[in-house]
């Protein structure tokens, strides 16, 4: 399946770069999976496209602030020389966290990758926070052990010095108010490097006018990592290696899906990562035992999700737009078919729809 299949013009103008002023002023593009048609509206509107009877699966994965800025300051096993003493202490350092490990171990990206070896720190702050390269792995991606210089944890302290992970299409720094909008209302389990982002539409009262439509509302947990905005490099999309995320799903929430799939209701997710966390879950269960949906506890997402695929859980989804030759346009291509996909979004760059995280949403139903 070739990668240039999946492709779309997008003027830059319509990549959003600032979030609405209102979370629910958001625009919606329903589509029919099994028509394509298309229909305009907005997503305070959304309870007015539902049944009342779906299961509305969220992802409640809360952002950390990941990205940090330090200083250099030497490898520590070792004595160094004046002049490297100098070079470290005056050298600044990114540090994109990428991945929980274990601890206060990460994965994470560091720029300037090449200069930083095995054993040597960085201090962030005044100092309060200091990290440890352990280990080099390819593109930049080393392992770091944090440890807190002052009263506070490494949690705290990384909440404090770090900033928001805007993805690379933003084309400005972080400010405040990305603490708050690039979160949803219902975040509650930090680890998450990039937000589920269909949810960022979603208000209290929303939530509420869903529960009163008869909607029942239950939340999954899928660390949204960098890999997310990987973009393809090879030509066909079998040839590209998909990436991984830990998710979550409780006995609880998997007996809930369980029961509204035995009684004919359907599964609304919330986000391509709700998505895949229930496609797995179901792709893991299948060794498991006839007559078991999903397999509930921890695991690691590394289902790659293509036409073709047969969708075992989900049966409606509300997204953001994706980029054009993306794994994401490729997800939902599979779920509501390429033809329908690449129509609506031809129409919504015509109707001047706002594209990607902070942008408008659309409901395939």
């Amino acid at each position: 399946m070739r990668v240039d299949d999946f492709d779309y013009p997008l003027p830059p103008d319509l990549i959003a770069q600032r979030p609405l002023e209102r979370r629910d002023a958001s625009r919606l593009l329903v589509v029919s999976r099994a028509t394509g048609r298309l229909e305009d509206a907005h997503f305070s509107m959304l309870p007015n496209f539902v049944t009342g009877n779906e299961l509305v699966v969220f992802n409640n994965a809360r952002v950390i602030p990941a990205r940090l800025f330090g200083k250099r300051t030497g490898v520590h096993s070792q004595k160094p020389s004046r002049k490297t003493v100098r070079e470290h202490l005056s050298g600044n350092v990114e540090v994109f966290l990428t991945r929980k490990l274990e601890g206060d171990t990460w994965e994470a990206l560091v720029r300037p990758g090449k200069k930083m070896q095995v054993g040597e720190r960085v201090k962030f702050g005044e100092g309060e926070l200091e990290a440890e390269i352990l280990s080099r792995g390819e593109l930049g991606i080393r392992t770091v052990r944090f440890a807190s210089r002052n009263a506070l944890s490494v949690e705290e302290n990384l909440e404090q010095l770090g900033h928001v992970p805007l993805p690379p299409y933003i084309d400005r720094p972080d400010e405040a108010a990305d603490r708050q909008r690039y979160q949803t209302v219902y975040a509650r389990r930090p680890g998450a490097v990039a937000a589920p982002t269909a949810g960022l539409h979603f208000t209290p009262e929303i939530l509420d006018k869903l529960k009163t439509k008869g909607c029942e509302l239950c939340e999954v947990t899928l660390d949204v990592g960098l890999g997310t905005f990987q973009p393809v490099h090879t030509e066909t999309l079998e040839e590209h290696k998909i990436h991984s995320e830990t998710y979550e799903i409780t006995p609880e929430v998997a007996e809930k899906i369980r029961q509204a799939k035995s009684d004919s209701r359907p599964i609304l997710a919330v986000g391509t990562t709700v998505v895949r966390t229930l496609e797995d879950a179901a792709a893991r269960a299948t060794p498991a035992g006839k007559g078991t949906l999903l397999a509930p506890g921890r695991a690691e997402a590394e289902i790659f999700l293509l036409p073709g695929h047969n969708f075992r859980v989900v049966d409606k989804l509300l997204t953001n737009f994706h980029l054009p030759k993306s794994t994401l346009l490729a997800l939902v291509s599979a779920f509501a078919g390429r033809e329908n996909i690449l129509q609506a979004y031809r129409h919504a760059v015509a109707q001047r729809y706002r594209f990607y995280s902070y942008g408008d949403c659309m409901l395939i139903r």
